[in-house]
């Protein structure tokens, strides 16, 4: 339990992120859902086809536009971009209650593009890490959330989500348990993070810096477990 006063000064840095990055302005529904929170589900893979969750349109869209500017970036050799920072999120009016703070590196371990960022428009096995295939946020989520998924890919990390974001699992027919928001954004390392006093801060601190004041702030709800702050 963190001091009043600490809660306070994480709260206002929290809060002055969001509002910075507009980040309910810019964020759209994570799921494709009907007007009852059922999750729409499709199918797919060819070989050997499964049950998958649906992404809204809006969230593709939102996360295509920004990783063509990570692209364009590389492109043109600007080196401005590190990748893309992401966060899944429940509203209670204009508070962002963060469930899951991540990244998707620009450059790859041994490619000058990272396969997560590559043809995101055309081929959404990656998707920049939210993509459908197993080790995948959409994939690894589905197998915990919908019948028929071999046993192997039903893991500890996504039952978890999946118990915190829907009212039964595994079920035909997953329904949330409210709406769950999406946000994400290129981001520019020149630009100052959720702690202003560090200045222009890379994709990889912001991120830590991040999940650092969520997890002290929302320790009930975030459901990263690696980085969690332990003050």
């Amino acid at each position: 339990m963190i001091e009043q006063h600490v809660f306070g000064q994480r709260k206002a840095l929290w809060d002055d992120f969001c509002r910075s990055q507009q980040v309910i302005e810019n964020s759209t529904h994570l799921f494709d859902t009907d007007h009852e929170s059922y999750v729409r589900v499709r199918q797919f893979g060819k070989a050997s086809s499964r049950k998958i969750l649906s992404r809204s349109a809006s969230m593709e869209a939102r996360v295509i536009s920004q990783t063509n500017i990570l692209i364009e970036d590389i492109e043109h050799e600007c080196n401005q971009f590190d990748g893309l920072i992401y966060m899944m999120f429940q509203r209670q009016g204009n508070d962002v209650i963060p469930l899951y703070i991540g990244k998707a590196e620009s450059k790859g371990r041994s490619n000058p593009v990272s396969a997560n960022i590559t043809n995101v428009a055309r081929v959404k096995d990656k998707f920049a890490r939210w993509g459908d295939n197993y080790q995948y946020h959409i994939g690894d989520l589905s197998a915990s959330v919908l019948p028929g998924h071999d046993a192997r890919y039903v893991t500890i990390k996504y039952q978890y989500w999946a118990k915190h974001l829907f009212i039964t699992y595994p079920t035909e027919r997953p329904q949330l348990k409210q709406d769950i928001w999406f946000w994400c954004k290129a981001w520019n390392k020149n630009e100052a993070g959720i702690w202003p006093e560090f200045g222009p801060i890379r994709l990889s601190f912001l991120e830590y810096l991040m999940i650092g004041v969520a997890s002290s702030l929302f320790p009930e709800t975030l459901l990263n477990r690696e980085g969690h702050s332990r003050g």
